[in-house]
């Protein structure tokens, strides 16, 4: 019976050992290819070594960190880890995100918007429609257009998924507020937000996916081929078309599994199957590709990623009114570093795009700034005009 257990500790000493030694090896050498995170994080860097940072104790502490970032399959033990909370408790590591019923995921500030936890309050609302009316009149004061996109969150396209210990506010939203102003300072704008909600029961193919926090591929397409149609009719010009005669219906892939891969998981989770036209794009010859600036959050990102090279000219996407695309592809630049109105007043149509989880800072920062430009050169011509 001694016997039997000796033996038993000591076969689980050799395993103990050989795990050490395998991790280990596998930290010096990387000698079994393992999938990397994905997400956006930072690892440790490695520190040298000095006598001043081992007797402060920085040394230890930062080379505790680089080991906890860089020990042998680190990523497949992650994955591990996040797919039995995941799979046994419902629980997602990945920031401001919650699984609701079904397991949509959401983020959190998706719900705060249906619920009007985050209202900013009637006067800070009318008082940023007010300057945007005045924006808008000025753009076309010049012979360009400022077109207002509001999109709709997952959390206001699915609420009958949200979790059911979400506190259910049923108080005034930033959105409708938002929409009674539009009405009344006369702000023209596209609402997708409606559109799509009113869509959700007679579209063939689904607009939002389960495991992702934006609309869909497909749902992007539709809304390309409608602010296309708006800007030939804003600016009475003929421009090329994006268009399809197929539809493809596959597993979800980026960007509609854009919180699934966030999440790092073993196996990606099962979800009904997403629609992914084969999307083509009309010859620009003979028609008019106006020059586009679009503003707006990371709704517009899938969008700019399909490549609208074919249907505007100079296309950017400055992402938040801060990152410039597609210039932080290769070459890091931000608006803090351009002649901020002298980019915008080289475009023909500028695009101002927020969601409902968005609006609470919507614009970030460009009402205010043109509102205040438009008014200084208001002041200088009539100064010139005395």
């Amino acid at each position: 019976m001694q016997n039997k257990k000796n033996r038993t500790l000591v076969t689980l000493l050799i395993i103990l050992v050989s795990l050490f030694v395998l991790q280990f090896t596998q930290y010096q050498f990387k000698w079994i290819k393992i999938k990397p995170l994905d997400g956006y994080y930072l690892d440790a860097t490695k520190i040298k070594f000095s006598l001043k940072d081992w007797f402060s104790a920085s040394y230890q502490k930062e080379q505790d960190k680089y080991l906890n970032d860089h020990f042998g399959f680190r990523s497949f033990f992650v994955r591990l880890n996040h797919q039995f909370r995941f799979s046994l408790f419902n629980k997602v590591k990945t920031a401001w995100v919650t699984v609701g019923k079904d397991n949509y995921l959401y983020e959190f500030n998706y719900i705060s918007a249906i619920y009007g936890t985050d209202f900013i309050g009637y006067d800070s609302i009318a008082t940023r429609m007010h300057k945007l009316k005045f924006v808008q009149d000025s753009f076309n004061n010049l012979g360009k257009e400022l077109i207002v996109v509001l999109a709709v969150g997952k959390g206001s396209f699915y609420p009958e998924y949200i979790p059911d210990n979400f506190y259910d506010w049923s108080g005034t939203t930033n959105l409708e507020v938002y929409r009674q102003y539009m009405a009344e300072f006369g702000v023209k704008h596209i609402d997708f937000h409606q559109y799509f909600i009113d869509l959700k029961a007679h579209t063939p193919y689904p607009l939002y996916p389960q495991y992702g926090i934006h609309w869909s591929h497909y749902s992007m397409c539709l809304v390309i081929d409608s602010l296309v149609n708006y800007i030939e009719k804003a600016r009475n010009i003929e421009m090329p078309h994006i268009y399809w005669d197929k539809v493809n219906m596959a597993k979800p892939r980026y960007p509609d599994n854009d919180i699934s891969k966030a999440m790092n998981l073993l196996f990606p989770p099962r979800s009904f199957l997403m629609a992914y036209p084969d999307l083509k794009f009309e010859s620009s010859a003979g028609k008019t590709k106006p020059a586009v600036l679009t503003i707006a959050d990371s709704f517009y990102g899938g969008m700019f990623e399909i490549g609208l090279d074919s249907l505007f000219t100079n296309h950017q996407f400055w992402f938040y009114n801060t990152d410039i695309f597609p210039n932080c592809n290769y070459n890091w630049l931000t608006t803090r570093e351009i002649n901020y109105h002298e980019e915008i007043l080289k475009n023909d149509v500028i695009i101002l795009m927020g969601t409902d989880a968005t609006l609470p800072n919507f614009g970030w920062g460009f009402i205010e700034e043109m509102y205040t430009f438009f008014n200084k050169q208001q002041d200088i011509k009539k100064s010139e005009t005395n």
